[in-house]
This record gives C-alpha cells, sequence and structure tokens, in this order.
C-alpha cells in the first residue's frame, strides 16, 4: 500500500512540474517576447539556412510582416515534396511556418497549426484571409487550434491521418518529450514523416537547470541530449533519426551562459519515419530520377545522404524502406539487393548524428552566410 501510495504522489509532482512549466512557457511566449530579438540566444538568428530552395523563400516572403516578428523558431524545418501534403504544424506559435507551407502545400494540401498559448493562436488567426487572397485561394487551407502537443486527439486530430508532421523548437520547451513523439507517431500515415528543428544539449541537462523558468523558456534548461533523441524514437516505432543541418548556438546573456556551465547547444534538424512493420529490411541500389521540384540535379536527403540524378547508389535497409514507402517513392528506382539490413550502431557511435560534430564542420550559422554573401 506504501508503494502505491508514494507512486500517486510521484506521479502529482510530475503532473504538477508539467502544468507549472507549461504555464511558464504560456506567459513567456505570450505576453514576455515580443520577438525574436527577445531572446537571449542566437537560437532565432540560426533559423534561416544560406543554401533555401526558392520557393520556400518565395513563401516565407509572403508571410505577413506582424506574423514573422513573432516567430522564435531556430531552424527551417522545410522539407521537399509538400505539395498536396495533409501537414501538422506542432507549436505553431505566430503561425509563420504554417502560412509557408499553406503555400508549399497548394490548394489541394491541408495544414494544421496546434499550440497551447492563446495569445499566438489568437494572432495567427486574424491573417488566414489575408493569406489566403495572397496565394489567390478560393478557400483557406490553414486551421488553427488552441491545444497541447502531448494530447493531439484531444485536439481533434485523428491517428493515421497526416502525411508530414513539422515542428520549430518546441520539442525543448516541452517536459514530456516522449508524450509528443508518441503523439506524433501515433498521428502519421503509414511512410510519413516528422521532420523537425529543436535545440539540443551536448550533455544531459541538470534537473537544477529545468526549474530556471527564464532556461525552459529559452530553451536551455529543456534541451535534450542529442544521443537520447536516438533511443526515444525508438522507443516509439520512429525510424533511426537522419540528421538534415546543424548550427551552433550563442548564448548572450552573460548570466544565462554561466548557469549552463560547460553545456553547449546546437540548433538541429532531424527527420524520422513511420515504416511498416514487417519482415527484415534489405539493402538497396537507389537511382534519383530528378523529378522532386526544386532539386532537379540532385537531392540532399540528409546530412549523410546526397541522390545525384541518374547516379546509383547503395543504401542501408533502413534508408530503403524510406524510399520506398514514403512519398518520395516515384522519384527513385529502386533494386532490392539480397544483403539483410546489418545490425544498426549503438547510440555511442552514431557520430553521423552528432549535430554539434556537423556544426563544427560547417561553422555557426552567422559563418556560413557571410561566406556565402561575399
Amino acid at each position: 500500500m506504501e508503494d502505491i501510495l508514494s507512486h500517486f504522489v510521484a506521479l502529482l509532482v510530475v503532473m504538477a512540474t508539467c502544468d507549472d512549466v507549461r504555464e511558464n512557457v504560456k506567459k513567456y511566449y505570450g505576453s514576455r517576447l515580443e520577438s525574436s530579438g527577445d531572446l537571449q540566444t542566437s537560437a532565432a538568428s540560426c533559423a534561416m539556412p544560406c543554401s533555401v530552395p526558392r520557393s520556400v523563400t518565395e513563401a516565407l516572403n509572403l508571410v505577413h510582416p506582424e506574423v514573422t516578428k513573432r516567430f522564435f523558431g531556430c531552424g527551417l524545418p522545410f522539407p521537399a515534396k509538400l505539395e498536396g501534403c495533409r501537414v501538422l504544424d506542432l507549436g505553431s506559435g505566430s503561425g509563420r511556418d504554417c502560412y509557408a507551407f499553406s503555400k508549399l502545400v497548394g490548394p489541394s494540401g491541408r495544414v494544421t497549426g496546434i499550440d497551447m498559448t492563446e495569445e499566438l493562436i489568437t494572432l495567427s488567426r486574424q491573417y488566414i484571409e489575408y493569406h489566403q487572397q495572397k496565394f489567390g485561394y478560393k478557400e483557406p487551407n490553414v486551421t488553427f487550434v488552441q491545444g497541447y502537443m502531448e494530447k493531439l486527439s484531444e485536439a481533434g486530430i485523428q491517428n493515421d491521418s497526416v502525411d508530414v508532421v513539422l515542428s520549430n523548437c518546441v520539442l525543448c520547451l516541452c517536459p514530456d518529450k516522449k508524450a509528443v513523439l508518441q503523439q506524433a507517431y501515433n498521428v502519421l500515415k503509414e511512410g510519413g514523416e516528422l521532420f523537425f528543428s529543436d535545440m539540443y544539449a551536448s550533455k544531459v541537462v541538470p534537473d537544477h537547470m529545468k526549474q530556471d523558468p527564464v532556461l525552459w523558456g529559452e530553451g536551455m534548461g529543456g534541451s535534450l541530449f542529442w544521443q537520447d533523441l536516438i533511443s526515444l524514437a525508438h522507443s516509439v516505432g520512429f525510424s533511426t533519426p537522419h540528421l538534415v543541418s546543424a548550427s551552433q548556438i550563442v548564448v548572450h546573456n552573460s548570466e544565462l551562459k554561466a548557469k549552463a556551465g560547460d553545456i553547449s547547444y546546437a540548433s538541429s534538424t532531424y527527420r524520422l519515419f513511420k515504416l511498416p512493420k514487417g519482415p527484415v529490411k534489405s539493402e538497396a541500389t537507389v537511382t534519383y530520377r530528378g523529378t522532386v521540384a526544386d532539386f532537379p540535379d540532385q537531392l540532399d536527403f540528409d546530412s549523410s545522404h546526397c541522390f545525384k540524378k541518374d547516379v546509383a547508389v547503395e543504401v542501408d535497409g533502413e534508408m530503403a524502406a524510406i524510399l520506398q514507402n514514403s512519398r518520395f517513392f516515384p522519384d527513385f528506382k529502386i533494386q532490392m539487393l539480397d544483403k539483410p539490413q546489418t545490425k544498426s550502431e549503438s547510440t555511442p557511435q552514431c557520430c553521423h548524428l552528432n549535430p554539434f560534430l556537423l556544426a563544427d564542420k560547417l561553422g555557426s550559422c552567422v559563418k556560413q552566410c557571410s561566406k556565402t554573401n561575399k
């Protein structure tokens, strides 16, 4: 009986903590922050990589300035081939990404943004008609719902109903990250994708940092240790994450920097897929057809896979399964090989998934852009 009681008390403490975190985040983003310039890290300035497809740049430039002003993301989670897709944006905030997605999915696609902050939902809804007219759509194709990422079913998002789930720097603000990933997995169709940008820590963030409301509001207190993402993804059923991009994050505030100690932060984008549960996956030779819009010559799938048009490449079983079961299937010629997938690397050895190694290789987002603009 004592064990049951102690477990119940512990559960209540966790629930209270989660509620406290949500309320603090609501206040931080709903009223304290007026623009991305109010943030104490360089996360928002890392939100626009230098090499961006023209269609994405054009879509972002069409978003109303007031919506863009209240954007607090840390990346650019815009995967290729969104036309006609049903898209869900977790933590949609002011709606900047949703309105850009609205343009990219076209009139036949559908975008739903969900956020728990009433002020931001109210702001985003004000510009639905503006963007509908801007894009020349007969009817709006975007909807904003107030709710929690951990409880998508309660917000009316049905299981197996979404092609692509996206989010921009919100997982680090959520206390129950496994619940968010599980909900994302549940609402995705088979072959669907979770493509998201977030802040990651170079090591496990200690508990005392998680109690600091400013550190949490800045994403520093709740950032996930990057290796833990791999195990979390597998635990809810996703494929192994694929690292797309990464940039170093600089903490401007000296007080917050001192509190972080030797923990470093990176803005990173990963993509995960919901693959069918079936037999052992086999390796394959795949050839890109050059048919994805904006990528006629080569498709940079992630930081480790670059597919050039008409060039055959051998891939492992999981990548073969991703290409075979996702929306990218028509864009590849796939020849399965009689070679079962080798055992996946253990988490500590997944160097190709380490955002800090990639960020060090590329340098800070500011350096990258300055080099590109010269």
